[in-house]
């Protein structure tokens, strides 16, 4: 019996209470998690904007210690610390084979597999494969990934998904160049490690911007040299500060038509401008024929920052060790399992960066 939050049905209220888990069967692992980052997406599976199977734990941002493994398992054992990798990619479908591992078609069948149940017999599911909002978890040996070389645990758990997200769309997706001019849409925890990712990449200019004024000390202490609150202007101040060109490129942290829409108008002509922010259907971005062969910008999606977390994950540890990337700048607050609702309530508000759980 282990303490979970729970999602009983979409738009329902999280309900922290005990759940069964089983033990790790043949190719799975148990993991007692350390912690737990609150990700919007957890959101956007609650109210419905993603489709989860329900009842279900969500959460897939963590971290935590091995605790016993399944028969065949053999690149970690019990004591290990990892951390959870929500999508994993099966290496057999088209997108692998083009190595385009984020792409994965089967990366979330696991989302709709019963993996414990309520004390009442009810089955549950994993949100996003992990079920990261939970004392304990039994993950597919896939979803885990062994914690690098001078991580501390508590804080891989933010390496699960918005420093992978944040960094890859940096370096993967929009492919900073030093000296290039770069702009941030939302100052949350996915956009405060895109701001230290374009830091990393060594732009010369990086314009955050965020509904809320109170974050601009956390968008500066990430790397950003200007902020704006965002308005009807945004795109006109962004050209003011970079000579009436537009910035290099605009990486979108929020799933709104409006912002998606004012990070293209603020990219150059030439531009590229990527989202990252997971919107719902009825968000429609309009363009005209036009101003797609005048401005010549590149459009571009982004799924979980183009990442491999395999190969990424060494890579990010090495900038944690060097100071480059500093992981305890995106946490915001420290909370237990019973805050998560109240986290829920801060990101709708545009409150703070990443809430995380801790164990």
């Amino acid at each position: 019996m282990v303490r979970a939050a729970v999602l009983p049905a979409v738009g329902a209220p999280l309900e922290i209470t005990g759940i069964e888990l089983p033990e790790p069967g043949p190719g799975q692992v148990r993991v007692r998690l350390a912690a737990a980052g609150v990700c919007h997406s957890d959101l956007s599976l609650s109210d419905g904007t993603m489709r989860v199977p329900v009842p279900a734990v969500l959460g897939h941002e963590g971290a935590g210690t091995v605790v016993s493994v399944g028969e065949g398992v053999t690149h970690v054992s019990p004591g290990a610390g990892v951390v959870l990798n929500w999508a994993p990619s099966c290496g057999r479908c088209h997108a692998c084979s083009l190595g385009e591992v984020w792409l994965c078609a089967d990366a979330l069948t696991g989302a709709g597999t019963v993996y414990a149940r309520r004390t009442d017999g009810t089955d549950l599911y994993p949100g996003l494969n992990v079920a990261a909002f939970a004392e304990e978890t039994v993950v597919p040996a896939a979803c885990v990934l062994p914690v690098p070389d001078g991580v501390p645990l508590t804080d891989a758990a933010l390496l699960g998904c918005a420093v992978l997200t944040g960094y890859g769309a940096v370096h993967h997706s929009a492919k900073v160049q030093p000296g290039e001019t770069v702009a941030v849409f939302g100052v949350g925890g996915v956009g405060l490690a895109t701001l230290q990712a374009a830091r990393i990449a060594g732009a010369s200019k990086i314009v955050a911007v965020d509904v809320s004024p109170e974050k601009e000390s956390l968008a500066r202490r990430a790397g950003a040299t200007d902020y704006l609150v965002a308005s009807e202007n945004t795109a006109r101040e962004i050209r003011g500060l970079t000579d009436k060109q537009g910035v290099d490129v605009a990486v979108e942290c929020v799933g709104r038509a409006v912002t998606i829409r004012t990070a293209w108008d603020s990219t150059r002509r030439g531009g590229r401008t990527t989202v990252v922010g997971i919107g719902g259907k009825d968000q429609q971005v309009v363009f005209n024929a036009l101003e797609i062969f005048h401005w010549g910008r590149t459009l571009s999606g982004c799924v979980y920052g183009n990442s491999d977390p395999a190969k990424d994950l060494p890579v990010l540890a090495e900038h944690v060790r060097s100071g480059r990337l500093d992981l305890g700048a995106l946490v915001t607050e420290r909370i237990a399992l019973d805050g998560i609702p109240a986290a829920f309530d801060n990101m709708l508000a545009g409150k703070g960066g990443r809430a995380l759980v801790v164990f």
